[in-house]
């Protein structure tokens, strides 16, 4: 995580948006989406982290989420290594990945010129989380969430993008129990 952006607030709710290296479409198979519920899932039933909305697109997460033990930087630094690791792993070994050389050596290019990484680097370091203090802006950045993959022109309404919490919100069940805001 970038020296400049911390999280201060340890009761804080916090948005935070992070994208793969050179913002590469990793997430375009279910078993790679799966990657990220699998790490999202387990920040929420062992780690503490309180999931009000998020949405997985190809190169990037959005995320806005709250921690009961106020570890935020820590549970954002859990989800990131292991999907980086397992993410890594599962293209170098998917004999059906028609990218997977160009892929790991961009992330290869990405860790050479990073001083904090020992190999290949993943996602990029900045998250910038921005806390938010107001329900205005709670409701602004949820929008945002789940109107990303309508506005990348993926889904004509932000309830028929599988990954991601706007089923949640309107009623129905998505893919990680939301723990909603009151």
């Amino acid at each position: 995580m970038s020296r400049k952006y911390k999280f201060h607030n340890p009761e804080g709710i916090y948005f935070v948006s992070f994208a793969t290296v050179y913002w590469l479409d990793v997430f375009v198979r279910d078993r790679y989406f799966d990657v990220l519920l699998e790490s999202l899932k387990y920040c929420k039933n062992e780690l503490g982290m309180l999931i009000h909305a998020y949405c997985f697109m190809p190169s990037h997460v959005h995320l806005i989420f709250s921690a009961t033990k106020g570890n935020h930087g820590e549970l954002l630094k859990s989800f990131k290594t292991f999907t980086s690791k397992k993410m890594q792993s599962l293209i170098a070994g998917n004999p059906q990945e028609s990218r997977k050389e160009w892929m790991l050596w961009m992330m290869e290019r990405a860790g050479s010129k990073n001083s904090n990484v020992t190999n290949r680097q993943f996602w990029q370091q900045n998250n910038q989380p921005i806390e938010l203090l107001s329900n205005h802006v709670i409701d602004q950045k949820g929008t945002y969430v789940h109107m990303n993959p309508v506005e990348a022109g993926f889904v004509c309404e932000a309830t028929h993008w599988k990954y991601s919490s706007a089923l949640d919100y309107s009623g129905s069940n998505g893919l990680i129990k939301i723990d909603f805001l009151d």
